[in-house]
């Protein structure tokens, strides 16, 4: 069979087989991989150069995706969940490394399954790319991925269950978590809505909402103020006043903490606005609006308008003065018509510069990736690269962080991100399931038991300690813990879970912080986790 017409069945079946779920659990992309390994078995092959092509463009889009987080969550509040996904991963190299010493598993073998059992496909690029038996290393994942998939979601599930019905399910603050909310309660009160407030706290009166401190760190906007009987947009010299009637726009929790502040929570109904005219979807593509804090860009006192919810990746959520917009961001502003004009050009609201992918950037990002994966360090008689895989990484990585590196854009459409990253996957998966399948049978007959046994130690011990310790020792909610655990296994099937279990923003900004750090620091230290078996 014509082998480019092989390597389009094999990508084809295996996305069919990965959109198979069973209580909600898939393979996804990752199919592709059992698949070839088939297909490899009856000795089907596929033409030389994909995989590493897929290898390269997949790892430097990850980068890309993680850069705007990863720096920024080791320097932020974010710090404590990332060193929980470090723990999670520096245990699984540790567990790893006792399994092949104890059991003789051969080094490439036993990289395969940590890849696999952490559910980290870089990790799997990377270790493939330097080692020198890459066929082990796919039969290794392929044993183990399904393993660490099923026992990310049941940890979650018994975790949820049993910390649940001892009434430590706490959700988005302390006044939850000493009220006694439900978890469906909490679920609810962190639903995105519209409150009144009556000034009455002196302390506040004759300030600006940017010298309150209740708002410095909260994900609440106050978005209108009434005068005479109509709610208008905050005026950028807005103070507040006894007896001012303000609207919040936020979380209820949130609401509540800020009103405790300000004044007294009005128990009317949601006010009725001029949504029409004092209302605006914008999209951010100015590069001198994205990658700065709205306490930076002082949106309200140089143009008049008050952010209320961004848009970014699908997801809708209340800005606090310290989030940092991002390129495609969508913002809704509030403001008096002629400022909302000016905030639209200040933003750079061209449609279809979102939509635009600069190819060039994207050449030049990966080519750049891949020099820098060739250099070596020679430290003694040890050499050390980052290779194939961890060098467009590494630059993917800086360059979704500035967002521009010269010419170079770090910055692409989610569409054109989301088909470049599976793509890639797609190639490099088939490529290494095809050469590796012609010793799977032989590898599973002999050490099948074995290598079982071995993946299940690699995913649940670093589930326990990164749980407990996040748990114990960081003294977070079950929801940040949850979240930074599936983060540090690198496990989006268990975040599915999570975020089906609560509408709770905790588990997915938890996520957020804890994968970037995790999935670089898996993808670097895995190749050398195999030189250090072997």
């Amino acid at each position: 069979m014509n082998p480019i017409l092989v390597l389009l069945c094999v990508i084809a079946l295996g996305l069919l087989v990965g959109r198979v779920s069973f209580r909600g659990i898939s393979l996804g992309t990752s199919a592709i991989l059992f698949v070839a390994l088939l297909a490899g078995h009856y000795g089907w092959t596929i033409p030389t150069g994909f995989g590493t092509l897929g290898l390269a463009l997949f790892v430097y889009c990850v980068g890309i995706s993680a850069g705007p987080t990863f720096f920024r969550g080791l320097a932020s509040h974010g710090r404590a969940m990332a060193i929980t996904g470090s723990v999670i991963v520096l245990t699984g190299v540790a567990v790893t490394w006792t399994c092949a010493r104890l059991l003789g598993l051969p080094a490439e073998l036993a990289g395969g399954l940590m890849a696999g059992a952490m559910t980290s496909t870089p990790a799997l690029g990377a270790i493939t790319q330097s080692s020198s038996d890459p066929a082990a290393v796919a039969v290794g994942f392929g044993v183990a991925y399904p393993i660490g998939i099923i026992a990310v979601v049941l940890f979650v599930q018994i975790a949820i269950k049993l910390f649940a019905k001892s009434g430590d399910s706490d959700g988005t603050d302390s006044a939850s978590e000493t009220s006694g909310q439900s978890s469906a309660e909490i679920a609810e009160s962190d639903s995105i809505g519209r409150r009144v407030v009556r000034i009455a706290n002196p302390v506040v009166s004759g300030k600006r909402p940017s010298e309150i401190v209740a708002f410095a760190d909260s994900p609440c906007q106050m978005s209108r103020v009434q005068r005479e009987g109509r709610w208008r947009p905050t005026p950028p010299d807005y103070q507040f006043e006894i007896g001012d009637d303000v609207m919040l726009v936020g979380g209820a929790s949130e609401i509540r903490r800020v009103s405790e502040t300000l004044g007294e929570l009005q128990d009317t109904a949601e006010p009725v606005v001029d949504a029409d005219r004092e209302r605006r979807y914008v999209v951010v593509t100015s590069p001198e609006i994205y990658g700065r804090t709205l306490k930076e860009l002082r949106l309200r006192s140089n143009y008049g308008v008050t952010i209320v919810r961004v848009q970014r990746h699908d997801v809708e959520f209340v800005p606090s003065a310290r989030t940092r917009i991002e390129f495609g961001d969508g913002l809704v502003a509030v403001g008096e018509p002629d400022a909302l004009a000016k905030i639209a050009n200040a933003v750079g609201h061209r449609p279809r510069t979102v939509n635009e992918t600069d190819l060039l950037s994207l050449v030049a990002g990966i080519v750049l990736g891949i020099f820098v994966g060739n250099l070596s360090l020679q430290i003694g008689e040890f050499s050390m690269s980052l290779g194939i895989a961890g060098g467009p990484l590494m630059v993917g990585l800086i360059l979704g962080h500035f967002r521009r590196l010269g010419p170079i854009r770090g910055s692409y459409p989610p569409a054109a991100m989301l088909l470049m990253t599976e793509g890639g996957l797609a190639l490099f998966l088939a490529d290494a399931g095809l050469n590796a399948g012609a010793n799977v049978v032989e590898v599973l007959m002999e050490r099948g038991v074995m290598l079982c046994v071995a993946a299940a130690a690699i995913a649940i011990i670093p589930l326990l300690v990164g749980f407990a310790g996040s748990r114990c020792l960081g003294g977070r909610t079950l929801w940040q813990s949850l979240g930074a655990t599936c983060g540090g296994m690198t496990s989006t099937p268990g975040l599915a879970v999570l975020t089906g279990a609560t509408d709770s923003s905790q588990p997915a900004t938890s996520y957020v912080a804890a994968y970037p750090v995790a999935l670089v620091l898996i993808t670097v230290a895995a190749p050398w986790l195999v030189e250090l078996i072997g």
